[in-house]
C-alpha cells in the first residue's frame, strides 16, 4: 500500500486500509476525530456540508450538492473565487453542523460547492503547481528587501488552477504593500493576495519540535489560540524566565494554559501571605509551596533549614498573629501530621535499604570467594 499523500510524512499508518485516507483522519494534520464514523446514520438526511482542509491546516466548509460518496482524506475539487482549488476532506456528517455552529457560520447560499473528486491528473497538476512555491518564496523575500518593507514572509500557497497565490506574512506595524503587489503580479503573472497572520499562526504553518520533544501543538491539533499571560506561570510557581516560557513563535507557550485550571482549584486551599509568620522563635518567611500536597515551607532568617508546615496550620498561625498572639513554633501540635508527610515515600526508603543490604551481602560473598581462590603462599 502506498503512503498517505494528504500528510507531510508520506508514510503509511499502521492499520490504515483506506490507501492514504484514514476513516478517522488519524494520519492527517490538524485532524478532527469523527466519533460518529462507526454509527449507522440515515443517508437520506445526511448533512450536505463537508469540511475541507488545505495547506497549513487551513479549513473551510463546502456543500456537496451531488451527494458524492466521500471518505475522510479524499481529494476533492472545490469552488473558490475566480477558479478552483483542491483540498482534502477532513470531516463530514453531523459533526460538521456542530463545527459550523461553534464557529458561527450560517448554512446559507454563501457556502460554495464541491465540483467532483480529484483525479490523478488533477493531483499531478497540483504537485506541479506546488513546485513553484519555494522559488516564489525566495524571490519574493528579495523583492521585499528591495522595497524596504518591515514584514516577514513565512509561506506561499498557490491555487490548484495556477491563477492565484496567497502570501502569508507577519508584521508588527501596518504595511503599505500596494507597490509590492504590482511587482509580484508582473513578476509571476498571477493574482496576488496578501494575508497577515499572527506569530502563533506562523509557527503553526511552519511546524517544528517543541522543548517537550514533540511536534508543536499549533501545527498538529491546536486550532484556536487563547491569550497567555505571565500570571499563568506565577500560579504554577514557574520561574519567570523568558527563554524557558517562550515558544518558537517568541510568545508565551500555549501549554501554560493546559493545567492552569487545576492549579487554580488547588490554590483555593492555600492561604495568601503578605507578611512573614510571627512565632516566639522569630519571623518565618515563605520559601516555597507544594500546591497539591498543601504544604508550605518556611525558613528563619538565621537558619539555613526549611520547615514544612501544612496549609491548615498556616491559617491558624495567621489567625493567631492577627489577634496579637505568637505560637511557640511552626510545628507545635502538628508534629504527628508532619511525620506522616515525611513518611509519604517510606516504601521507597525501605526498598533502598533492602537493595543496599543485598548489594552489601553480594560484595562480602565476592570477597570471600576471592580469598578462597588465592593460592596460599608457602612460608
Amino acid at each position: 500500500m502506498s503512503g498517505c499523500k494528504s500528510c507531510s510524512s508520506g508514510t503509511a499508518v499502521a492499520g490504515c486500509k483506506n490507501n492514504g485516507g484514514c476513516l478517522t483522519g488519524g494520519c492527517n494534520k490538524m485532524n478532527v476525530f469523527d466519533w460518529l464514523s462507526n454509527m449507522e446514520m440515515p443517508t437520506a438526511n445526511q448533512f450536505d456540508v463537508v469540511e475541507v482542509r488545505f495547506k497549513g491546516g487551513r479549513k473551510d466548509f463546502f456543500r456537496n450538492p451531488d451527494r458524492l460518496d466521500l471518505t475522510t482524506g479524499d481529494a476533492v475539487v472545490v469552488d473558490v473565487p475566480n477558479g478552483h482549488h483542491i483540498g482534502y476532506v477532513s470531516l463530514q456528517g453531523e459533526l460538521v453542523r456542530l463545527q459550523m455552529q461553534r464557529k458561527k457560520i450560517e448554512n446559507n447560499g454563501d457556502i460554495r460547492k464541491i465540483y467532483r473528486l480529484a483525479t490523478d491528473k488533477d493531483l499531478q497538476k497540483l504537485e506541479e503547481v506546488k513546485k513553484r512555491e519555494m522559488p516564489t518564496l525566495y524571490r519574493t523575500r528579495e523583492i521585499i528587501q528591495m522595497h524596504s518593507l518591515s514584514m516577514k514572509l513565512s509561506d506561499i500557497e498557490y491555487q490548484a488552477d495556477n491563477t492565484k497565490a496567497t502570501f502569508y506574512y507577519s508584521a508588527e506595524d501596518r504595511v503599505d504593500f500596494r507597490e509590492l503587489i504590482k511587482t509580484l503580479a508582473s513578476e509571476f503573472k498571477i493574482r496576488v493576495e496578501m494575508r497577515q497572520i499572527s506569530l502563533r499562526q506562523e509557527a503553526g504553518r511552519l511546524g517544528g519540535i517543541g522543548s517537550c520533544g514533540r511536534e508543536l501543538c499549533c501545527s498538529t491539533w491546536l486550532g484556536e489560540f487563547k491569550s497567555v499571560s505571565t500570571s499563568a506561570a506565577r500560579y504554577q510557581n514557574l520561574s519567570l524566565n523568558p527563554s524557558k516560557l517562550s515558544g518558537q513563535c517568541g510568545r508565551l507557550k500555549c501549554c501554560l494554559n493546559y493545567e492552569l485550571e487545576t492549579y487554580m482549584d488547588a490554590l483555593k486551599d492555600i492561604p495568601q501571605l503578605d507578611r512573614p509568620l510571627l512565632t516566639e522563635k522569630g519571623e518565618a518567611k515563605l520559601q516555597k509551596t507544594d500546591i497539591f500536597r498543601k504544604i508550605m515551607w518556611f525558613g528563619y532568617e538565621n537558619e539555613n533549614s526549611w520547615y514544612p508546615v501544612p496549609a491548615r496550620r498556616v491559617e491558624e498561625i495567621i489567625k493567631l498573629n492577627s489577634s496579637g498572639k505568637r505560637p511557640s513554633s511552626l510545628q507545635e501540635d502538628f508534629q504527628s501530621q508532619l511525620e506522616e508527610e515525611t513518611l509519604l515515600n517510606s516504601d521507597l526508603v525501605r526498598m533502598d535499604k533492602k537493595f543496599k543490604q543485598k548489594t552489601g551481602k553480594k560484595k562480602k560473598r565476592k570477597n570471600r570467594n576471592r580469598r578462597k581462590s588465592r593460592p596460599q603462599q608457602s612460608k
